[in-house]
């Protein structure tokens, strides 16, 4: 499905899950000629992400609308910012309201975060990676979120990249096996990482060539004898990337260990959503 389509579904989805057969509110006390504008309105420091699906929810209520967008998608906005300015029929604007600050609150939440695992890390060389930890139907609008925030988008879902977890190496009989298996089938070429656990898994990875290893759930000494294993490789060295149990408070030493990613679930499954309020402006 393309993305277009698929978002357009979503938006379909949201708008009536919300409005049902009808915004009775809405349509019982604001005339159909009252006009208006309205902004969104940033109750806190955050970056913004989504301004576009929010614009086609106000678009896909009242066509009419006019929507501008007053913070690009990755911009910073300080508390008492506008992301959006809505002006036209006042019930398009409070019918859609809900279903757009949804989005946008949800999606710069996910922004303002990953803004902040980038600069824990900044200066250290590794990248900030999002995982498949996403909400059901919104993958690529909180993908494109990470990537507002600074981050980078790791693979869309199980069809785009080959990673071998714990679980796989187990049910295929260990990581020669399992990487046996993959060259034997992958004719598209995908790129391939797989997970250990401990340094003997390291070295059987490194023999294999396999060329990107997952470090899950391993401790920082273990991590920085694993970096210092794979630069003693020279030039053409695996890539190595961390994951499991990602904080703020935990990151930069992660990143410090000389790493190349790390992968932070947190980004998208727990990232709260942010603070932001539409106000209609009064007329002059």
């Amino acid at each position: 499905m393309a993305q277009r389509e698929w978002l357009d579904r979503l938006i379909s989805l949201a708008l009536e899950e919300d409005i049902g057969p009808g915004d009775w509110t809405t349509l019982w006390t604001v005339g159909t000629d009252a006009r208006g504008t309205a902004t969104i309105v940033a109750k806190e420091p955050l970056v913004a992400a989504g301004t576009e699906v929010a614009t086609q929810v106000f678009l896909r209520v009242e066509p009419t609308l006019a929507v501008e967008c007053e913070t690009e998608d990755g911009g910073e906005v300080q508390g008492g910012g506008i992301l959006l300015r809505i002006s036209g029929p006042l019930r398009g604007i409070l019918t859609a309201e809900r279903t757009a600050l949804n989005f946008l609150a949800r999606l710069s939440g996910i922004a303002t975060l990953t803004r902040r695992f980038v600069a824990a890390v900044s200066g250290t060389g590794a990248k900030v990676l999002d995982t498949r930890k996403t909400t059901p139907g919104w993958r690529c609008l909180e993908k494109a979120a990470v990537a507002a925030g600074g981050g980078l988008n790791h693979r869309v879902g199980l069809h785009d990249m080959v990673l071998v977890k714990d679980n796989h190496i187990l049910a295929a009989g260990g990581v020669a096996a399992a990487v046996e298996g993959i060259r034997r089938g992958n004719r598209e070429g995908l790129p391939v990482e797989v997970e250990v656990g401990d340094l003997d898994q390291l070295e059987e990875a490194f023999s294999l060539g396999v060329r990107r290893i997952l470090l899950d759930n391993i401790r920082l000494e273990t991590m920085r004898e694993a970096v210092r294993r794979a630069k003693s490789l020279g030039k053409n060295r695996p890539l190595l990337e961390a994951s499991g149990n990602m904080t703020l408070a935990r990151v930069r030493a992660v990143a410090e260990t000389g790493v190349d990613f790390i992968s932070v679930g947190a980004l998208t499954h727990s990232a709260p959503s942010a603070d932001l309020s539409l106000r209609i402006l009064p007329e002059r």
